[in-house]
């Protein structure tokens, strides 16, 4: 099998030679120690050593400081310093805390996404990606996140039962930017992407942030919107959401999310054994092993025994992966390479 035939057989639950895989995002604080430790030149080298199967494609999207399709919308309040994009929070005062009409929605200076998304590198980036691999758009589009991040979390998921025009107007003008970001991403990337990563975190470790039925009212009409664009152009749709999100994967999957993404697996009602038998029929999923404890704390043997035992509930319908997307300076990359070596056995 190639490695997008494996990623490919795995969300459709079908047989595969072995275990698809992917590595996830290294943070640039963890990139040396992994370099160094396999002997690499580079992330891409990497990704070779281990042979895994996802190629990410980070969308080119223009916006300094932080030039990240995940901070493009910089709804933070300033303070007299000036405040920076990668200092947000999403429980900061945000842009629309004391904005209580729908049509305020347009005194926030929307940002025109022709300006600052380089379509002719995103079609070099796709291009250049390993045609082999399963070649997945990093868009996030994370409609939530920014809602709560617009008012402030707080405001936010009050407005949702106090002010609910006032949230969907605000929610629905975030889709609308997100779905035009992408149409220039999918079209500038035709025929040399396989798939994209979406989401947004609903989860604690204990469980949901806000009642399903909220995420049901509120969140989901965009996320379908999302969802159904992405399969327009032919694309697999992994939904990301960290956290205890069990009541809602069943939603997901009734959108048309083909994987959830990771599996945080110490969270509540997260195991692999529980969610196979769950959902092992209506869905994939990509994650599995522990970013929390076991791969910052454990051995290599005790990683290799996690990935084997995820190998048993899993023959197939899991992308094995950590179970977060950013691989972290506190992961030793021992560990790292005892994951994809289980996977290969």
């Amino acid at each position: 099998m190639t490695h997008k035939e494996r990623v490919l057989a795995a969300l459709a639950r079908e047989k595969t030679d072995r275990p698809a895989s992917w590595l996830g995002l290294p943070v640039p604080g963890a990139v040396p120690e992994l370099l160094k430790h396999f002997g690499v030149g580079s992330v891409d080298e990497l990704r070779v050593r281990i042979d895994d199967d996802v190629y990410p494609i980070l969308v080119p999207y223009d916006n300094p400081p932080a030039n990240d399709i995940g901070c493009s919308l910089e709804f933070a309040k300033r303070t007299e310093g000036g405040h920076r994009q990668d200092e947000r929070t999403l429980t900061a005062p945000g842009f629309f805390e004391d904005y209580s009409l729908p049509e305020d929605v347009e005194k926030f200076d929307w940002p025109d996404p022709a300006r600052h998304l380089d379509r002719e590198e995103s079609r070099r980036r796709a291009m250049s990606a390993p045609a082999d691999r399963f070649r997945m758009g990093i868009m996030w589009s994370a409609h939530f996140q920014d809602a709560c991040s617009a008012f402030g979390m707080e405001k936010a998921l009050m407005n949702m039962y106090l002010n609910p025009d006032m949230f969907r107007a605000v929610i629905d003008r975030i889709v609308e930017f997100y779905l035009e970001v992408n149409e220039m991403f999918y079209e500038a990337t035709k025929g040399y992407l396989d798939g994209v990563l979406i989401g947004n975190d609903f989860g604690s470790q204990t469980g949901l942030m806000l009642s399903p039925e909220a995420l049901r009212e509120f969140v989901f009409p965009g996320t379908k919107r999302l969802i159904d664009q992405a399969k327009s152009y032919g694309l697999k749709v992994v939904h990301h959401s960290c956290g205890s999100i069990y009541p809602v994967i069943g939603d997901l999957f009734d959108l048309g999310a083909d994987a959830i993404h990771p599996i945080q697996a110490l969270a509540a009602n997260m195991s692999a054994p529980e969610l196979k038998a769950a959902f092992g029929h209506r869905g994939a999923f990509v994650g599995g092993v522990d970013a929390q404890h076991l791969l910052v704390n454990g051995t290599p043997e005790e990683v290799r025994a996690a990935v084997l035992a995820l190998r048993e509930v899993f023959p197939t319908g899991l992308v094995i992966s950590p179970s977060h997307e950013a691989i972290l300076p506190d992961i030793p990359p021992a560990n790292v390479e005892a994951l994809f070596d289980a996977c290969r056995e």
